[in-house]
């Protein structure tokens, strides 16, 4: 339980097990990170405390990478409000309400607002560094998405996904690599997969993607996720630097009254959002390279 670590955080002697260029990493940091990631994904208290902390050092190196890059740019202002509505979308992901919940709640971790906020602070900061490198690179056909949503019935599916997205070098370790993936997800459930797995930002949260309409998905994404029944899970989905597995958690059917402004503006940002995940990874694979990081 997370007891374990915030218990032994404070009777621990603080050492560097890890330098990623000129930045450090304690085994305290670690163990912080292990009570953050448990705060946002409760799941995890299922696996092992030594498996625990290996997700939560991966999760750390990823931070200092990005850290690193970071620093490198300018403008590091982040929009109060902007940063309250990121907040309030992983806490009403997690189940909390409102705000004052989510506080008493990552008390019981260790873990205080102020990490909260820096943690998110720096991955907004990685989202719009990602977002002006990119987005003139992003292709959306403005004119098939009206015409698809003029042909749309009424009704609708909608999908509650859960996600894994990984990469390999090669053909063979991308098999070797499902393997595990699915004997992991027998052995520790698919979110807690995602937290071991995958590469994407949601890895935190169990790989949670909330539910997703069938209108804002890719069709070969919407042909996997329409053969599959709910608890279950897709083969690898080839996509730009790697691999997707959705799990659906659940489906329903919903009616609606489509505003057609509201609608267009609406798939636009989520495949805007789903390119630039896509270029987030592709880059943070390729500066990663060029990183030092040395194991104490």
């Amino acid at each position: 339980s997370c007891f374990f670590f915030i218990s032994t955080a404070l009777s621990i002697e603080n050492r560097i097990i890890l330098k990623i260029d000129n930045s450090i990493i304690t085994n305290v940091d670690v163990i912080n990170e292990a009570n953050y990631l448990q705060a946002l994904n409760p799941n995890l208290q299922n696996l092992t405390k030594n498996k625990i902390l290996e997700i939560a050092k991966n999760s750390l190196i990823r931070e200092k990478i990005k850290e690193i890059e970071i620093s490198k740019v300018n403008s590091t202002n982040i929009n109060s409000e902007y940063l309250e509505s990121v907040i309030k979308t992983i806490y009403m992901n997690i189940g909390f309400k409102n705000k004052k919940e989510f506080i008493k709640h990552i008390k019981k971790f260790d873990i205080n607002m102020q990490i909260i906020e820096k943690k998110l602070s720096n991955e907004t900061l990685w989202n719009q560094l990602i977002y002006n490198k990119f987005f003139s690179k992003i292709k959306i056909n403005k004119e098939k998405i009206k015409k698809d949503i003029n042909s749309i019935n009424k009704k609708s599916k909608s999908y509650f996904l859960n996600e894994i997205v990984y990469s390999a070098e090669n053909n063979n370790e991308t098999k070797i690599l499902f393997e595990k993936i699915k004997e992991s997800i027998v052995k520790n459930g698919f979110e807690n997969t995602a937290a071991i797995y995958s590469i994407s930002e949601t890895s935190k949260t169990g790989g949670n993607l909330g539910w997703v309409s069938e209108n804002t998905v890719n069709k070969n994404i919407l042909k996997n996720i329409s053969k599959v029944k709910i608890g279950e899970f897709t083969n690898p989905i080839l996509i730009p630097g790697g691999f997707l597995i959705l799990k659906v958690k659940d489906v329903k059917e919903i009616e609606k009254k489509i505003n057609i402004e509201k609608e267009l503006n609406s798939r636009i940002r989520s495949m805007q959002n789903q390119q630039l995940n896509q270029y987030s990874n592709i880059y943070f694979k390729k500066i990663k390279k060029n990183i030092l990081i040395n194991e104490k």
